[in-house]
């Protein structure tokens, strides 16, 4: 089974739903010491076996497949998202869009996904939005996976550890996207990263991945000095040759107009942390806590922004090092960061 100790670079590239992992980012993170991970949150199982044959044509390193839990809405939660459909109708109108009037049930497809990762394992399965089953846990250990769950606080943490967890991805509030808590109406934790490690490397002993806000060497040196085995990247790699991150998204990560990162519910009704724009100041007081209910009924609405490039009204998730960011090819990045790290750490 793989262990962090096999990484030369203790880098992870993070599993970026909606497009910007791709097989090629994980081939370049693995050649330069790293490891990469493909996102299987908001795919098929069929999709997911197809980004795994890809990437597995481009490296013969171990790689990551990373899965969104699936969870329940409560009924009162549902019952909002109504009023917040009509509450964005009118930008909807404004985009050429319509919204949703019914959204369907959404499992994240995971009997099928879990089903063919046993069928045919691969390295690393990790875990956000909570834990498998016992039975799954232990039937993909028998496959020879290693499997990290993302964990938000001590007590998810020591929940894993029941489990079975090989390792632990401990992300603080830095970090872009979603917060990886085990509910979706959770408010997460504010502890900051190096703080948290210390936390959860008090509650349980197992590996763990520092995640949130580590943009440069100086950073990650902390995180690594505060605990974690290794640290997990994401916005370091959204400006990486290799992403699939879209153009709209390339170009306000690095637009002057854009000066901090806010944490939000308004787009998919999860707590997440992206560019603060007007979409986010219009609504981040009227987002129901239903996920992935309102991540569904926004779709529409972002999709038509992303095309029409409309930054203020599109989900740019980014964490609070976002400025560190630089384009360049993947390897490179993890070469630069690995290479810094070592120095700061040294120093």
């Amino acid at each position: 089974m793989f262990t962090l100790a096999e990484l030369t670079a203790p880098i992870i590239a993070a599993p970026m739903a909606g497009g910007a992992s791709t097989p090629e980012l994980v081939a370049a993170v693995n050649a330069a010491g790293g490891l990469g991970y493909l996102a299987a949150g908001y795919r098929t199982a069929a999709a997911m076996t197809e980004q795994i044959a890809a990437a597995r044509k481009l490296t013969d390193r171990p790689f990551g497949v990373n899965l969104f839990v699936p969870g329940s809405t409560d009924p009162a939660a549902l019952a909002e998202v109504a009023g917040y459909r009509e509450a964005l109708r009118p930008e909807a109108e404004q985009l050429g869009v319509a919204l949703p009037e019914q959204i369907a049930a959404d499992d994240e497809d995971w009997d099928a996904k879990i089903a063919a990762l046993l069928m045919d394992p691969v390295p690393v399965v990790s875990y956000s939005f909570g834990l498998p089953t016992a039975a799954e846990a232990a039937a993909l250990r028998r496959a020879g996976t290693t499997q990290v769950a993302t964990v938000t606080s001590a007590a998810e943490a020591r929940a894993a550890a029941r489990l079975g967890m090989d390792a632990l991805c401990v992300q603080g509030p830095e970090a872009g996207g979603h917060r990886g808590t085990h509910s979706a109406a959770a408010e997460p934790g504010t502890e900051p990263l190096l703080a948290l490690l210390g936390s959860v490397r008090a509650a349980v002993d197992l590996p763990l991945i520092g995640a949130g806000g580590l943009g440069d060497g100086a950073r990650i040196a902390a995180a690594l000095a505060a605990g974690a085995d290794a640290v997990q990247l994401g916005t370091a790699y959204l400006l990486a040759e290799e992403a699939g991150t879209s153009a709209p998204h390339r170009a306000a990560l690095t637009d002057p107009a854009f000066t901090e990162t806010a944490l939000t519910r308004a787009f998919t009704g999860r707590v997440a942390r992206g560019l603060r724009n007007r979409f986010i100041d219009r609504h981040a007081d009227r987002a129901p806590v239903a996920y992935p209910e309102v991540h569904h009924l926004t779709a529409p609405l972002r999709a038509a922004a992303a095309r029409a490039g409309d930054l203020q009204s599109m989900h740019l998730w980014a964490g609070t090092s976002y400025r560190a960011a630089r384009a360049a090819a993947a390897g490179e990045i993890t070469e630069r960061l690995s290479r810094e790290a070592r120095s700061a750490g040294a120093s």
